[in-house]
């Protein structure tokens, strides 16, 4: 199915930038005097080595990742190459492995879907969103989301519209009365969703639930966002025992499929970061979509990033290429979940402990974040108690999300509501339950505090002697 009519006005005619157009690509045999393109002889750097974990590796290859500068290395660039200027799409290499690993988790059910380089998905987001809203315009988002997608949107002038959710994500009933009722001033065009280990909720839609969304999106001609950072970080229910499940009984565990996999028509255009799954700070990733989608995101990625640090490129596709191969890359996503399960388990157990009668929550099966609700007491009435627990929280050495910068629905000038999310990712786990019982002290100290003049506990909440961070930076 060709979307093409949904875009904004700008991008429905698909043209090169006037510089491109006028000289096409130029072949081995001209001599190239036409770009701004410095000479790689002058390039200072003339190898790359790093050490690669070799847990999961070939042994052979002994966990040795090196960048030449003049010759191909592997399957993967040069290093001269990996330094040039080269176009929007990435460089070959990397969205060849990219191509077949999407192939291999997801099966796209049609024939013209392929992947492009991206910075990340925060600035996916932007890009994905751009093609279809401009100033102005609506934007289906879940009631709770991505901080991140929804600074994209304020920016742009794009407005958020909030369906409901509950523990497994969009309810696809919300989403039709929604759609249905619609009498906005310009039309839905488009939903952007969490579907695995929502951010902040942690919440995973079952396969029948994104059945139900995609049915929804295709009634109503809603393109599809699907964001999905956490997607390889699936790990089931709860074990008996933290760290029950290794990273071989991981393998045996399928994967919810995701909306891409269900996607008949080409209106999913998926998401993918490697900032959850090898390290934030490479700032790269992929989008995979219908070529003709792909088309516009290279001209918005040209004038923009023109497309990620080619040197990060080739050290990704170098490791998983030529060092890893896709087997070494699949045993690394399972000892991850893995890794995650086993905190999850831990965090949960603790959490059960500690904040017993204090916080509710779900059990996240995906992702880095447990959603809790906190019980206030006698203060669930009262509009300061969250932001006075977030100040005792401080005192008292533990750092966790308030839930209103997630909330769309509410905004700064209305009441806090008692949510915290916290992230199990990065704290020691060593440091998980003095981060609970610290956070109990908090909770206490609020639920004490005197009414109705609504002032704080005048005794001392706690002196830690040190900090627990238990947020995520995203």
């Amino acid at each position: 199915m060709d979307l093409t009519h949904m875009f904004i006005p700008h991008l429905r005619k698909h043209q090169k930038s006037p510089f491109k157009a006028v000289m096409g690509n130029p072949t081995l045999e001209m001599i190239n005097m036409a770009g701004g393109v410095p000479n790689p002889s002058t390039f200072p750097l003339l190898q790359i080595q790093a050490k690669v974990r070799t847990s999961s590796l070939n042994p052979e290859q002994d966990g040795i990742l090196l960048l030449k500068h003049t010759q191909l290395n592997g399957s993967t660039e040069s290093l001269n190459e990996l330094l040039q200027y080269n176009d929007g799409r990435g460089m070959a290499s990397y969205c060849c492995f990219l191509r077949q690993f999407t192939q291999t988790a997801h099966s796209p059910k049609y024939a013209d879907w392929d992947v492009i380089a991206s910075c990340g998905n925060t600035d996916s987001i932007a890009k994905a969103v751009s093609l279809f809203c401009q100033q102005g315009d609506h934007i289906i988002v879940e009631e709770y989301t991505f901080p991140g997608a929804l600074s994209n949107l304020e920016f742009a002038k794009i407005k958020p519209v909030p369906v409901a959710m509950d523990t497994e994500g969009v309810v696809p009933e919300a989403l039709d009365t929604l759609c249905t009722e619609w009498s906005g001033s310009s039309p839905l065009r488009a939903i952007y969703l969490i579907p695995t280990g929502q951010n902040p909720t942690g919440a995973t839609m079952s396969l029948e639930r994104r059945k139900a969304i995609y049915a929804a999106a295709q009634k109503h001609n809603l393109v599809i966002i699907e964001d999905d950072p956490y997607y390889f970080l699936q790990y089931g229910p709860m074990q008996e025992r933290p760290g029950q499940l290794s990273a071989a009984e991981m393998k045996k565990q399928l994967l919810v499929p995701s909306l891409l996999s269900l996607d008949t028509d080409g209106r999913v255009i998926r998401l993918d970061s490697f900032s959850k799954i090898l390290a934030p700070n490479l700032r790269c990733g992929w989008i995979t979509a219908p070529q003709y989608m792909l088309d516009r995101l290279q001209i918005l990625n040209e004038s923009t990033i023109l497309q990620p640090s080619g040197l990060t490129q080739g050290v990704i596709s170098r490791m998983l290429n030529d060092v890893w191969g896709l087997k070494g890359w699949n045993d690394h996503l399972c000892a991850l979940r893995a890794d995650y399960a086993a905190r999850r388990d831990l965090f949960v157990q603790l959490a059960r402990e500690h904040l017993a009668g204090m916080v509710t929550f779900t059990v996240p099966t995906s992702g880095m974040f447990l959603w809790m609700r906190i019980d206030l007491g006698a203060a669930s009435n009262d509009p300061t108690a969250m932001p006075r627990l977030l100040e005792a929280m401080k005192k008292c050495g533990v750092m966790m999300a308030p839930g209103m910068p997630f909330n769309v629905g509410t905004g700064e000038a209305s009441a806090p509501e008692p949510y915290l999310r916290a992230a199990f990712a990065l704290a020691n786990t060593d440091m998980f339950a003095p981060a609970l019982t610290r956070l109990a002290r908090a909770i206490a100290s609020i639920r004490d505090s005197v009414l109705p003049d609504k002032q704080p506990a005048t005794k001392p909440i706690c002196t830690p002697s040190i900090q627990i961070a238990a947020n995520g930076s995203n």
